[in-house]
């Protein structure tokens, strides 16, 4: 099998728009016209700018794929279904609990895209000013500690309980 010549610049400007809209690289790779995964790799491993378009177009996948969530989520064009020919519906629970997966595996997958943007995470900024009003000299406080930490080490190695 001869070897393909693709245009980089060319290529990568597709794959990203690919991504962008929601695609998998993996996904996009399978295609006949596109090169393979490793391949495409290999290029954004030695272009740092075909690397950095790529990057940018992974942000915007994130994205496109958050809109799919919400589009998931409002479709309830199939959620019921025919019981019988006098018109009488029922809800289809296999159709409810497919996008129920669909939807969490969205969820699970943008918080490890993007987890700043997308994740669980709580993050706790703090600025904690603190005042020591002990009139014992540094090297008291020092002794002083270091002694509750060994009273503490003793009281574990005798399986006591604080």
């Amino acid at each position: 099998m001869a070897k393909r010549k693709y245009d980089r610049a060319k290529v990568i400007d597709a794959i990203c728009e690919s991504i962008a809209d929601g695609q998998s690289l993996l996904e996009i790779c399978k295609s006949d016209d596109m090169p393979s995964r490793s391949t495409v790799c290999l290029w954004l491993a030695e272009d740092a700018t075909l690397s950095d378009n790529y990057a940018r177009a992974c942000e915007m996948r994130a994205d496109a794929i958050f809109e799919e969530i919400l589009e998931i989520a409002d479709d309830a064009s199939n959620d019921w279904m025919a019981r019988n020919d006098n018109g009488e519906v029922q809800l289809d629970s296999e159709h409810v609990q497919r996008s129920r997966l669909r939807i969490d595996a969205r969820k699970w997958v943008l918080a490890r895209m993007a987890p700043a943007k997308y994740g669980d995470r709580l993050s706790v900024d703090a600025n904690v000013n603190a005042t020591v009003t002990d009139d014992r000299s540094p090297d008291e406080i020092k002794q002083s500690i270091l002694g509750k930490l060994a009273a503490m080490s003793a009281a574990r190695g005798s399986g006591e309980v604080s």
